[in-house]
């Protein structure tokens, strides 16, 4: 994935750099691959991330918080209309996720050793989004400890249609079980 643009700050390596990492992992993204990917120069790289790879990924990590915080995490947060807000968020992530063809970055980092020095923003990631959803949910009248087990449910069937879809190269697991899932929340919603 070579870019053709020519990158001028550190910000504007960032989604390149993302995409470097979805596609070969935090391991096997070598200085060779990021530069391909981003088009610039180890050099350049290093001048903009001078520590290295890991301050890629904290940059990568950094990016990819932001746009959950502000278009799911706060959403649900500061619902008042839970079903509507849910409904955002599966279409967000959906997106986000490009119907599963598209991996979590945060998590599979979650899933490997490389991932050990960023297991604190991996778990804030989650627990935020567990959380969120929860509170959503709660708004909307469902019992706290069912609030948890249904957002606890959600998030992780999320991710495993993302890892589903990708193992079976069939796009539309994603889609039914993202889908699924949705139907539970809005489900437990109407029941109260």
């Amino acid at each position: 994935m070579s870019s053709k643009r020519t990158l001028t700050d550190r910000a504007s390596a960032v989604p390149a750099l993302a995409e470097a990492f979805r596609e070969h992992g935090f391991e096997g993204a070598s200085l060779t691959v990021i530069s391909k990917a981003t088009g610039l120069g180890k050099g350049s790289l290093y001048n903009f991330f001078p520590g290295g790879k890991e301050e890629m990924m904290e940059a990568v990590l950094a990016d990819i918080d932001r746009w959950f915080a502000d278009t799911i995490f706060s959403p649900l947060e500061n619902t008042r209309d839970p079903g509507a807000t849910i409904t955002a968020m599966i279409e967000d992530v959906t997106t986000y996720f490009r119907s599963g063809r598209r991996v979590c970055l945060v998590g599979s980092l979650g899933l490997n050793a490389s991932g050990s020095a960023f297991t604190t923003k991996v778990k804030g990631y989650f627990a935020r989004w567990i959380s969120a959803l929860a509170h959503c949910l709660e708004v909307g009248k469902v019992a706290p400890a069912l609030a948890a087990q249904l957002a606890e449910e959600a998030v992780s069937g999320i991710q495993g249609a993302i890892v589903l879809a990708r193992a079976l190269g069939d796009d539309a697991a994603f889609g039914r079980i993202v889908r699924r899932q949705h139907s539970i929340l809005l489900d437990a919603i109407a029941r109260v």
